[in-house]
């Protein structure tokens, strides 16, 4: 089954479009809105006294992250290195983008994407819940590191500790396979995440991301949203049941990049 909560126009190119298209096809079976509150609560806490991040988030749909727009406040110029703008000139997604293939978003594009997220949290471990193809991504939160070397993954491998009442997401070890959002910002295999949750009050976590690529670009750039607290849970969602598009070869099946020469 595949449901979309939300639509709307993607920018870029009609390219782009079609490739979103298989996954924003039907609005009709959505879950209640995200739940405007009264005047919020505290935020719970855990029974270890930390911030209760779990529950259910409805969040900014950001294509772009470069926007701002409602509950999200974008980087308006992104600081390109030569590299990095040649790729952002370059890139078209009628060449084949692999969420058109139903590839994993990765981390970026899943928070990016207009469909709500469930967070799980013990004293070990922050998991979230995408409703986004069902995908997933578990957060140790024992403040240890992230080892030196790790296997390229789609989502990267993340370690989590506690910055007073905030979350500190550190996530690296990408496949360099992705694109930051819809709209097709670029990285490379060397892309490190600082993600941020904190939250203010019963119904409202703030969130931050924050974007290290030397490759890509020259400094460290940051996206910030708010995300609101949802009553009811996630339903059930698959790319591949109704990928017409790429069934029909409305759009290019994506095959992964040869390796860099090093």
């Amino acid at each position: 089954m595949n449901v979309m909560r939300w639509s709307g126009p993607i920018a870029r190119s009609i390219a782009a479009a079609v490739v979103l298209s298989c996954g924003l096809a039907s609005l009709e079976a959505q879950q209640p809105a995200s739940k405007p509150a009264q005047p919020s609560k505290p935020a719970p806490r855990t029974a270890s006294g930390k911030p209760d991040l779990s529950g259910v988030w409805d969040h900014p749909y950001v294509p772009d992250m470069t926007k701002t727009a409602k509950d999200q406040r974008g980087h308006a110029e992104l600081p390109y290195t030569p590299a990095g703008l040649q790729e952002w000139k370059t890139y078209d997604a009628a060449n084949g983008d692999y969420t058109g293939s139903c590839m994993p978003f990765g981390m970026t594009r899943s928070f990016n994407a207009p469909y709500p997220i469930q967070f799980i949290q013990t004293d070990a471990y922050v998991a979230w819940l995408f409703e986004l193809n069902t995908w997933f991504h578990i957060v140790p939160v024992d403040g240890k590191p992230l080892a030196k070397e790790l296997e390229p993954t789609w989502f990267g491998t993340s370690a989590g500790r506690w910055d007073g009442d905030t979350l500190v997401v550190e996530t690296a070890g990408f496949n360099g396979w992705t694109k930051l959002d819809t709209i097709g910002h670029p990285h490379t295999e060397n892309l490190r995440l600082v993600q941020t949750f904190r939250r203010a009050d019963f119904d409202h976590m703030v969130y931050t991301v924050t974007v290290t690529d030397p490759e890509t670009y020259t400094k460290p750039w940051t996206n910030e949203r708010t995300f609101t607290r949802m009553e009811g849970g996630l339903i059930e969602y698959s790319c591949e049941e109704n990928n017409k598009d790429l069934r029909e070869g409305h759009i290019k099946m994506w095959t992964p990049p040869p390796p860099k020469q090093k």
